[in-house]
């Protein structure tokens, strides 16, 4: 079976190492594309392909149908516009090519929305961060003035975001320039803030939180239509150095179980969890491979082999392997050479 996986993060090279490590009877034919020839996963791909650039939406779910028509794909596995992608499985039947989408278009869209997904959120076991939007600065005193009184320390960060881009936490005491003096990454000062929000404007919606202070946990999962397949909880430690650990916590796994029948979620994903006084607390979704996967896999399951093959096969023909709870994880860097 030839699978392609397109443009996306930097996980798509772990996962197909972690398929082809697996695919011990040669099964899968691996293929690549980027837009960037001198990505590592060319490396582990069997066949690499050039993207185009400059494409937008549209034009470019139109160059992926015509790419699985050359190049016989049956497996699509999307990164790069997996949400536009996701409402074109159709489209891609029809040439023989099956899509594997973490969700519906319109479940991902709520996903990724978080004043959205918050907002419809019921999770018992892991209630989500109390949290008002805003879109100017009226919008953010009045949220200020609602949450601070009952939490000792908030933060703000986009509706819309990944890798944490716009996250801070607001210092009341420290101006921006002494927090980035102070090497105290991911703070903004409260007056500093105000202002620049002021001279703004309006701006795209921002999430005002209380802040949540105890442990992160990242869950790396596998999911068949809202069944949860497979999944691994890695607690992050707070020491420099000292990596991970693999801590199944029965409340966060039923949590993870309860959010993907909620959502259908499919494939390889990844569920975010921070404690506050010593209970989880849902952060967000992520309808894709955590950079951590490696870390998950090492303590048994071998997510992106189990999503792969159960799609192609049925997960009845899988065996997920049990998690080696308690095992603490890390990741090194290794140099290699680039095509």
């Amino acid at each position: 079976m030839r699978v392609w996986y397109n443009r996306t993060f930097s996980s798509v090279y772990a996962a197909i190492r972690l398929v082809r490590a697996a695919d011990t009877a040669g099964r899968f034919t691996i293929i690549h594309s980027n837009a960037n020839r001198h990505t590592p996963a060319a490396l582990l791909a069997h066949e690499f392909h050039r993207e185009p650039v400059g494409l937008e939406s549209a034009a470019y779910v139109d160059w992926c149908l015509e790419f699985c028509r050359a190049q016989r794909i049956d497996i699509f596995v999307p990164g790069r516009e997996a949400t536009a992608l996701a409402a074109h499985h159709a489209r891609f039947l029809e040439i023989g090519t099956r899509v594997l989408s973490a969700a519906t278009p319109a479940r991902l869209q709520l996903i990724h929305d978080k004043a959205g997904f918050y907002a419809e959120t019921r999770l018992p076991q892991a209630p989500v961060a109390e949290f008002r939007r805003f879109e100017d600065l009226a919008g953010f005193d009045a949220a200020w003035a609602e949450l601070r009184p009952r939490h000792a320390k908030l933060c703000i960060k986009p509706s819309h975001g990944i890798y944490g881009i716009g996250f801070a936490v607001v210092d009341e005491e420290r101006s921006s320039a002494a927090l980035l003096l102070g090497g105290i990454e991911y703070h903004i000062g409260y007056h500093d803030l105000r202002r620049g929000l002021a001279e703004l404007g309006e701006f795209r919606t921002m999430l005002l939180m209380e802040f949540l202070e105890g442990h992160e946990y990242s869950v790396d999962c596998v999911g068949d239509a809202g069944r949860l397949v497979a999944a691994v909880a890695r607690r992050k430690l707070g020491q420099a150095g000292a990596g991970q650990l693999i801590d199944m916590r029965p409340e966060i796994i039923e949590a993870t179980t309860q959010l993907a029948a909620d959502h259908g979620l499919n494939g390889v994903f990844n569920v975010q969890f921070r404690e506050a006084n010593g209970t989880p607390r849902l952060l967000e979704i992520n309808p894709r491979m955590s950079g951590g996967i490696g870390m998950a896999c090492a303590a048994g399951p071998n997510l992106p082999w189990i999503a792969l093959k159960g799609f192609a096969d049925g997960f009845d023909t899988v065996e997920v392997p049990p998690v080696a709870n308690g095992m603490r994880v890390a990741e090194v860097a290794d140099a290699l050479e680039l095509p």
